[in-house]
C-alpha cells in the first residue's frame, strides 16, 4: 500500500478513538464526575492493551505518513479547502506528537491518572490558558477541517440540495459549536475548575 492509503486508514482508526474523546469532553458539561464517569467506561475499550497498542502505532503511523504527504503536497495546493487539507493535517501531526507524549508522561513519569483534571488544569490556570485555549481550539477545528476538506473531495453529489463544499463548510460550523461545548464544560460554565492538589505539578504549584 502507498503512503495515502495507510494515512487513509490509520486516520479511519484514530477518527474512532477521537470521536469518543470529543463526546467524552462535550459530556463534561454535566460537570467533572459525569466527563470522568463516562470516561472510565470508554476506557474499557481504549485501555485495553491491545487497542491501545493498535492505537498509538496507528498514530505514529499517521504522523509519519501525514509528514511525508504535506512535503509532497503543500506546494500543489491551491483551493481553500486542499490548503485546509495540508494544514491542518501538519497541526494535528504536530498536536498529536505533543498531546501523546504528554499523556504518556503524566502516566509513566508522573504516575497520574490523565482524566478530566490533567486535560483542564493548564486551560484553568492563568497565563498558561493563554497556550491551551488556542491549542485545544486549533486541534479540534483541525480534525474537523480535516474531515470537511476530505469530505469536499470525496462527495460528489447535493444532499436535500446542499452541495458538497457547503456541506464542509457546515462541518466547519459544528467544528465551532464542538469547541465551545468542550470549553464550557472543561471550564466549569466559564467560571473556573478547582484543580485537585495532586494535579497542581502540572501547573507549577
Amino acid at each position: 500500500m502507498n503512503k495515502k492509503v495507510i494515512h487513509y486508514f490509520s486516520g479511519i482508526f484514530i477518527s474512532l478513538f477521537v470521536g469518543m474523546h470529543l463526546f467524552n469532553h462535550v459530556w463534561g458539561i454535566l460537570g467533572a464526575e459525569k466527563h470522568i464517569a463516562l470516561m472510565n467506561h470508554l476506557r474499557v475499550v481504549y485501555r485495553n492493551p491491545l487497542i491501545e497498542t493498535l492505537l498509538l502505532l496507528a498514530v505514529l503511523v499517521q504522523i509519519i505518513s501525514g509528514l511525508l504527504l504535506f512535503k509532497e503536497v503543500r506546494k500543489k495546493s491551491v483551493s481553500f479547502f486542499n490548503k485546509l487539507h495540508v494544514y491542518s493535517g501538519l497541526y494535528l501531526a504536530i498536536f498529536l506528537i505533543i498531546h501523546v507524549s504528554a499523556i504518556l508522561g503524566g502516566r509513566l513519569v508522573l504516575k497520574l491518572d490523565t482524566n478530566f483534571y490533567f486535560g483542564v488544569a493548564g486551560l484553568n490556570t492563568f497565563p498558561l490558558n493563554l497556550f491551551f485555549i488556542p491549542y485545544y481550539g486549533l486541534a479540534v477545528f483541525s480534525f474537523f477541517g480535516h474531515i470537511a476538506a476530505i469530505h469536499s473531495k470525496k462527495m460528489q453529489k447535493s444532499v436535500w440540495g446542499v452541495s458538497p463544499v457547503s456541506q464542509s463548510k457546515i462541518i466547519l460550523i459544528i467544528s465551532f459549536i464542538f469547541i465551545m461545548l468542550i470549553f464550557y464544560g472543561v471550564t466549569n460554565g466559564f467560571q473556573g475548575v478547582n484543580i485537585p492538589k495532586e494535579y497542581k505539578v502540572l501547573v507549577g504549584n
